[in-house]
């Protein structure tokens, strides 16, 4: 089968590559669409950072040269030994996160933070790729009511749900998203489906400010002194999500955020500096959220029967033998595209 496979930074090929059946607990799909995350830019820009190359990652067993991609669903081929409620044929949702189920965080519940974290498609094979193996607990059977295309989109969405649910915002309150790539929008959207009475958005890209009218910001913003005087022009935010990944949109988050507020940190960034006066005697919060839990059942339910539109933040669908040229790096060269969905089977003979 082809695939796109991760050698090394700037070095993703697609390739033939062999897949193994499907072991015990294991189930075969055949991939519909795979996002191309930031996680994955990252990696193909100058990686390694989460993909395993001297020791193998402890669930998956894997080390690089390995299958990229985490956002992924598809249609079931092949189900191993012990497999229950999977059958070929089945329309499945791909939820791409390792886990144990022994040590103390799995046993809690709280598997996202599991001692072995980890993804397919960073740490394991994962769905930029015509066919996907994958742990049978990882897949979430979907209704006739969900397409595949808003199926594609569920990996982003958990994460912006699982950061707006650890925020706890509370109807009537004002919310600041500072970064309005795939995880900032889909945060927007749920902020004004939790009751948020305004959200200040903030981005550079007219395209993305744009998507972020439409899911509901009442505010957007052009760059970050806007945002930060348009959500501090009464008291401030109740919460501010970074969404970015910089010590300056970190900045202006505190900054948009009045006295007793919380900031959600999300964005990919590296050692960053605080105030820590100002921090404390604002009394302000800064909490963090890594990827989700819990997450694909709402997802399922608001997109099946209330015909939430979670695709809308896609730009662009290309095939499988274009990622590089049309996915990472129009990705890397500008911010016009927004989630780059990949077609494995596109194209195919």
């Amino acid at each position: 089968m082809r695939a796109a496979v991760w050698h090394g930074a700037g070095d993703v090929r697609v390739e033939d590559v062999h897949l193994a059946p499907p072991g015990p607990g294991e189930v075969t799909i055949e991939v519909a669409y795979c996002g191309i995350c930031g996680s994955d830019l990252h990696e193909y820009a100058d990686g390694p950072h989460a993909i395993p190359v001297a020791e193998p990652h402890p669930e998956s067993g894997a080390t690089a040269p390995l299958v990229l991609g985490h956002e992924f669903c598809g249609t079931v081929v092949r189900a191993g030994d012990g497999v229950t409620g999977l059958a070929p044929g089945d329309r499945v949702a791909v939820e791409p996160h390792y886990r144990c189920g022994r040590c103390p965080r799995c046993l809690a519940g709280e598997y996202n933070i599991c001692r072995h974290f980890g993804f397919a498609g960073l740490m394991g094979d994962g769905g930029l790729a015509e066919r996907a193996t994958v742990p049978a607990y990882m897949l979430h059977r979907l209704p006739e009511s969900v397409p595949l295309e808003q199926a594609a989109v569920f990996e982003p969405a958990a994460v912006a749900l699982h950061a707006v649910r650890r925020a706890a915002i509370r109807p009537g309150e004002t919310v600041a998203v500072l970064g309005l790539g795939p995880i900032g929008l889909l945060v927007t959207l749920f902020a004004v489906r939790c009751g948020a009475v305004r959200v200040v958005a903030a981005d550079r890209s007219p395209v993305r400010r744009e998507l972020a009218r439409r899911m509901g910001a009442e505010v957007v913003a052009g760059d970050l002194a806007e945002a930060v005087a348009a959500a501090a022009g009464g008291e401030g935010a109740d919460v501010a999500f970074e969404a970015a990944g910089s010590q300056e949109t970190l900045d202006a988050c505190l900054a948009a955020t009045r006295r007793g507020g919380r900031v959600m940190f999300l964005g990919l960034a590296g050692t960053v500096s605080l105030d820590a006066f100002a921090l404390v005697n604002n009394e302000q919060t800064i909490m963090t959220s890594v990827g989700y839990r819990d997450a694909y059942p709402e997802l399922i339910r608001m997109v099946g029967e209330e015909g939430v539109d979670l695709a809308a933040i896609v730009t662009s669908t290309i095939p499988l033998d274009h990622v590089v040229r049309d996915g990472f790096e129009a990705l890397l060269r500008g911010q016009e595209q927004v989630k780059v969905l990949v077609r494995p089977g596109e194209g195919r003979s």
